[in-house]
């Protein structure tokens, strides 16, 4: 038997050594549950013997699957490791629709857009449509098409049950959307996972492939799991019920992005022989600390009970301030910094969190009034700064030439003196003759009589020659 084991605590102990079967990992808060998968993974192939290519580990976030892959170093050898799959629900997903998603009429070289792109392609959709965008924001809408997809709504299903006016408008948005997607051959977040849940349904013969190449299954943040997510991790268990999962009801957060705590109560009906496991024991907190917490949580019904312990000291009470306003609320706050600071703590100790990115203004006016030092977390995402955007666009534009924002995000840059106007002709061209904008600039830039894309004759787009030149420059480009 390995020696790590006897790091473990009985509770976790027992999570990693039941191998066969469906399990329910019930993982308190800072009670080790990355350990608890990181060690079951290997378990399962030093010790049951089962191939490291078998094994499927789903994460919620880059994040966490990269320290997954950390933490096995040591555990198993670096050829071991590169077997095992292990990733988000979107990346593994995206992988498989690659492979096999020919089977359902996707283009192996589709596009995937970002929460910014499918913004910009909400507006289009609004735009057609001829809507007012302070009426009926983009957000919202994106955020009606966004749930509809996470509860494997069809925009024809969509369409049928809406309810009250926005809902009608936001079916006609659906609609036009999905089609702009498809046009520029592109597939949102979202469709991920839609679309391998219709490659499963619709290909039996792939489905049964994935399950035989994935016999262990193990799935974190259970509770954060949508219909669409919750529906693909049965299908891929349903043959062999060697399905692990790990959550929490007690600290599910993303309601608001569809996630269903019921799919807790699902799993148990839907894998009936399932063993459960409780870890209690919390390595990061204090004692009042969990006090408080179960104190909040213990009157939610419908959740298990567990009891959080730790052998950490008892600690400090926890203090609640009830603030008149945000300016009392930050002056409470540098007040608390001061007095740690007198008793010997230094700024670089204390980090002040808050809920949404609109309450940093009165913390950080507060901190400049008074003098206290800080540095604000966050900021403009890597892959959100305008100029990895337009590399990136670039680089999907010459793998999917049909894809139309990336084509309009770069066609002038860096400037090329390509106008608006310019833009505006080929986008029309374009849209009246059903081809990619790219496709029409390219013959626009070649300035012959006549085009024969695929069988169909359409005559050259009419154009001057100083702004056929620039658009020649960009389509050598790509």
């Amino acid at each position: 038997m390995v020696d790590w084991l006897d790091t473990l605590n009985p509770a976790q102990r027992l999570a990693v050594t039941t191998t066969d079967g469906p399990l329910l990992i019930v993982a308190g808060p800072g009670s080790g549950k990355t350990r608890v998968i990181v060690h079951r993974i290997a378990y399962l192939i030093q010790e049951a013997g089962v191939a490291p290519w078998n094994v499927l580990a789903v994460t919620f976030t880059n994040k966490a699957a990269k320290e997954m892959r950390e933490r096995l170093d040591g555990l198993l050898t670096p050829r071991q490791i590169n077997a095992v799959t292990v990733g988000t629900f979107h990346a593994t997903c995206a992988r498989w629709l690659r492979l096999d998603g020919e089977r359902i009429g996707l283009d192996r070289r589709f596009t995937i857009y970002d929460d910014g792109d499918q913004l910009d392609l909400v507006k289009k959709a609004s735009q057609y449509l001829e809507l007012d965008d302070k009426k009926f924001k983009p957000r919202a809408l994106l955020a009606a098409i966004s749930g509809a997809k996470n509860e494997s709504i069809s925009p024809e299903r969509y369409a049928r049950n809406a309810e009250g006016y926005f809902e009608g408008v936001a079916a006609r948005v659906y609609t036009r959307y999905q089609e702009l997607l498809d046009e520029n051959r592109a597939l949102d977040f979202d469709d991920l996972l839609g679309k391998v849940l219709e490659l499963f349904t619709t290909a039996p013969e792939v489905l049964e492939q994935y399950q035989d190449r994935f016999p262990y299954l193990m799935v974190d943040e259970f509770q954060d799991t949508n219909v669409v997510q919750y529906e693909l991790v049965r299908l891929l268990g349903k043959k062999r019920s060697n399905v692990c999962i790990v959550g929490d009801e007690d600290q599910s957060i993303y309601g608001w992005r569809k996630a269903d705590v019921r799919n807790l109560q699902h799993f148990e009906r839907d894998f009936p022989d399932l063993k459960i496991v409780m870890l209690e024991q919390n390595y990061r907190s204090t004692q009042a600390v969990l006090d408080v917490a179960s104190a909040v949580i213990s009157p939610n019904e419908g959740r298990k009970p567990k009891r959080l312990w730790t052998e950490n000291a008892r600690g400090l009470p926890v203090i609640l301030h009830e603030a008149y306003d945000e300016r009392d609320e930050a002056l409470f706050v540098v007040r608390q910094i001061e007095r740690l600071r007198r008793d010997g703590a230094r700024y670089g100790d204390v980090a002040v969190t808050y809920r949404t990115n609109a309450q940093s203004r009165a913390l950080e006016d507060a901190f400049v009034r008074y003098g206290v030092p800080y540095k604000l977390v966050g900021g403009t995402a890597f892959y959100q700064r305008k100029e990895v955007k337009d590399v990136l666009a670039y680089l999907r534009l010459i793998g999917n030439t049909a894809d139309g924002l990336s084509f309009e995000r770069i066609v002038n840059v860096p400037t090329r003196g390509i106008g608006q106007k310019t833009v505006g002709e080929l986008l029309q061209w374009a849209e009246r003759k059903a081809l990619p904008a790219y496709d029409i600039a390219k013959h626009a830039a070649e300035g012959t009589e006549e085009i024969n894309p695929d069988g169909r004759i359409m005559p050259v787009v009419p154009m001057a020659a100083r702004p056929r030149s620039l658009i020649a420059k960009f389509v050598a480009v790509i």
